[in-house]
């Protein structure tokens, strides 16, 4: 067995519970002072103040005993340091070919996203390179950006296709996917999103489309386990509302879950279509309507907001504080993407949440951690620091998580376990 044991905690972030935190609960994150936590292999054995640890265990008693089974205990001494739960990235589209630098410098200069998008850029300019690229190409891909989100504390992300809109296309992203899997020590939870927009072959025809994703894409995609959710870009001239309901009645039925890209650019309705449908998530949300937000709180479904994108576009950020009021419960994703949002930055996306939408750090890392697990429907095994659950956790350099807002846009994160072993201990360096 191997052990794994944090004493002296400085502050102790479990971020306690199995369901998602919403309106005053994300102020309640489970603050322990000076902690302690013990894993064993892959769980987590034991979280508590180090006056309980020490009523309750005798560390020479712990290491003879490791001395004689043969067992292996880590100690790290974690004074002056904050620990938390990993991070959930619960909305990306890691898995892609080609970059669109050029769209960027185009909506500097004042043309807006829809606009590129009706003039053949866009989704439409990545899905080409995406068409292109090999098997072994966005493995390669993918493993390099999951690297560079374990560097920020992210043990779990969510993976979108939607890069391909045909059938090889979209099969060979959600493939990758279930590889890195795998392969990689991040998990990863894919999203299959045919109906991410209409492709050139489909042009005039977004009925005829809809009809194929459904009818040729789908039972594979279910019949092959490649995905766990279902999503669609409902937006004014992509997937309007009726489509969109269609299509994840479909996927329903066949037993994946929902999301929806909600009400980014146009209020279309997309919010309300997640509530009534129970979408495990509502995404976006930029120009969601007051009844669309009350909606989402009689649902349960969680708002995923994803300020980076916001921020890239130049647009008006999702309304948190009113959501929160709504007892909503918030989660927050980067939305990496090679378009409208280039960067897995959870240290951008957390001062943009504190800056822009002015949540308060306590409502952020709810919203990072246990509301993420819950959006990806995994919050019985991740997202909070309690017995029983996988040891997937982040250390700070810094003694609290104040600093997470506070330090600008910096990575502060200087351990992660995942699975119970330490996979990023920047300590060494």
């Amino acid at each position: 067995m191997n052990r794994l044991v944090f004493t002296n905690i400085n502050q102790l972030v479990t971020v306690s519970g199995n369901a998602p935190k919403c309106g005053s609960e994300m102020n309640d994150i489970g603050i322990i002072e000076n902690g302690c936590v013990i894993v064993e292999d892959e769980t987590i054995r034991f979280v508590g103040s180090m006056e309980s640890f020490d009523q309750q265990f005798d560390i020479e008693k712990i290491r003879s005993e490791d001395i004689v089974k043969g067992h292996t205990t880590t100690y790290i001494d974690a004074a002056n340091k904050a620990l938390l739960p990993g991070f959930v990235d619960s909305h990306t589209h890691f898995v892609f070919g080609g970059y669109r630098a050029s769209e960027f410098a185009m909506r500097l200069n004042g043309t807006s996203y829809m606009d590129i998008m009706k003039d053949g850029g866009g989704i439409a300019g990545t899905v080409l390179k995406t068409r292109e690229a090999s098997y072994n190409e966005l493995l390669d891909l993918g493993k390099l950006r999951l690297n560079k989100m374990l560097e920020m504390g992210v043990t779990t992300v969510e993976g979108k296709s939607g890069y391909g809109l045909d059938f090889d296309t979209e099969i060979k992203q959600l493939e990758v996917m279930k590889e890195l899997q795998k392969l990689h020590v991040v998990d990863v939870v894919a999203t299959y999103l045919g109906p991410h927009s209409i492709p050139e072959e489909f042009k005039g025809n977004t009925e005829g489309y809809i009809d194929f994703v459904i009818n040729e894409v789908l039972p594979i995609v279910v019949q092959n386990n490649l995905a766990k959710f279902a999503d669609v870009f409902c937006e004014q001239g992509v997937f309007s509302v009726e489509e969109s309901k269609y299509y994840l009645t479909c996927a329903k039925e066949l037993g994946l879950k929902l999301k929806i890209h909600a009400d980014e650019i146009v209020q279309l309705g997309g919010t309300e279509l997640a509530a009534s449908m129970h979408a495990t998530s509502a995404d976006h949300l930029l120009v969601a309507s007051e009844q669309g937000m009350k909606d989402l709180a009689q649902s349960k479904t969680i708002a995923t907001l994803l300020p980076a994108t916001a921020f890239s576009l130049n647009e008006s950020f999702a309304k948190a504080r009113k959501l929160i009021e709504l007892n909503v419960p918030v989660a927050l994703a980067t939305d990496f993407n090679p378009g409208s949002c280039f960067t897995h930055s959870i240290p951008l996306v957390i001062s943009l949440a504190a800056l822009k939408m002015k949540m308060n750090i306590n409502e952020i890392i709810a919203a990072l951690t246990i509301n993420g697990a819950c959006a990806l429907l995994l919050d019985d095994s991740i997202g909070s620091i309690e017995v029983g659950k996988k040891a997937d956790l982040v250390m700070l350099e810094y003694p609290t998580i104040d600093f997470l807002p506070y330090h600008l846009g910096m990575n502060i994160v200087e351990l992660v376990v995942k699975n119970g072993n330490i996979v990023v201990d920047k300590r060494l360096k």
